[in-house]
């Protein structure tokens, strides 16, 4: 078997074939099995110890934009979904990449290619900065770009992105600025004609600054819809003595609080049991929401009304 060539270093693991060329780098090197081809006219290593067969959907789509940035124009940018993914949003459940999103303002030619979707917008509907290395639009104008999503996933993104990192037992990167605020994100949504308006003036007036899901989100969505009234999201509760815990959702004057337990719960599972039984002993009533519930028609809804109405709430 032939010995490989080397590749400059300098180049990194993804690289465009213009900037190998001008390296010294061969075509016939180009061509060579440890390389793949994500887009054409770049080159990236095949790296044979990461199997992306169980790749997120976040994770694929920023393994695109890297790679698509060693071809990419100074007038391009990333947009929707894809900055979406790269600013670490939650992104809605069940949906395939459909290539990575690259857009250009005004009258710059739109992008085309294999793996690409591409994307016109008035300059006006965009402000464009840098984050981890990749050019893409800001949170406030990501945003505003995904009218098409539904009015939770926008809820969620807005919750997502207007997060106030609170100070607080145990609460990560206290004091941490939020990527924008919801003021930001009226003004993108006004600055030019947005696909899905109804639906992202709908979602504006529903973001609120302390959820920490996306399923939080859902929840609280759900119970609000059904005729609840609206809980308070991840509260600090003391008795007389202690900490109790953070609640995910409560509604303290009822003294009934909310938990979903998802993926990342298994790990603390222990440590969720014991700060539950410490709410229980306080005399609070606690709804655990696992998966199976969230998905079962309106039980939730149903199961939360009846705990509200043995606490006293009455509509």
């Amino acid at each position: 078997m032939p010995r490989l060539v080397h590749i400059p270093r300098d180049l990194g693991a993804c690289f465009s074939v213009e900037q190998a060329r001008h390296a010294g780098v061969r075509f016939g090197r180009l061509r060579s099995p440890d390389l793949e081809r994500p887009f054409r006219g770049v080159r990236r290593f095949t790296d044979l110890d990461v199997s992306v067969e169980g790749e997120s959907r976040r994770a694929q789509l920023l393994r695109a934009a890297h790679a698509y940035r060693a071809r990419m124009r100074p007038s391009e940018f990333f947009s929707h979904e894809t900055a979406a993914a790269i600013w670490g949003a939650p992104l809605p459940v069940g949906r395939t990449p459909h290539g990575v999103d690259v857009a250009v303002c005004g009258e710059q030619h739109v992008p085309r290619a294999v793996g690409v979707r591409g994307h016109r917008v008035p300059s006006a509907a965009a402000s464009i900065t840098e984050v981890e290395g990749l050019r893409a639009a800001s949170p406030a104008s990501t945003w505003a770009m995904l009218g098409a999503w539904s009015v939770t996933d926008l809820v969620a993104l807005g919750d997502y992105f207007c997060r106030v990192w609170r100070v607080g037992h145990g609460r990560p990167d206290p004091g941490r600025p939020p990527l924008t605020t919801v003021e930001r994100l009226g003004e993108a949504l006004k600055a030019s004609r947005r696909i899905g308006a109804a639906r992202l003036r709908e979602a504006l007036g529903l973001i609120r600054c302390d959820a920490w899901s996306p399923r939080e989100t859902a929840c609280r969505l759900r119970l609000v819809a059904h005729g609840l009234p609206e809980p308070e999201l991840n509260m600090d509760v003391f008795d007389r003595f202690q900490f109790l815990g953070c609640v995910d959702l409560a509604y303290p004057q009822y003294k009934l609080g909310i938990e979903y337990h998802g993926a990342l719960h298994h790990a603390t599972y222990a440590e969720d049991v014991e700060r539950i039984a410490r709410f229980r002993a306080d005399d609070w009533t606690m709804l655990e929401v696992t998966n199976i519930l969230f998905r079962d028609g309106d039980r939730l809804e149903r199961r939360a009304e009846a705990a509200l109405r043995s606490r006293g709430w009455r509509p």
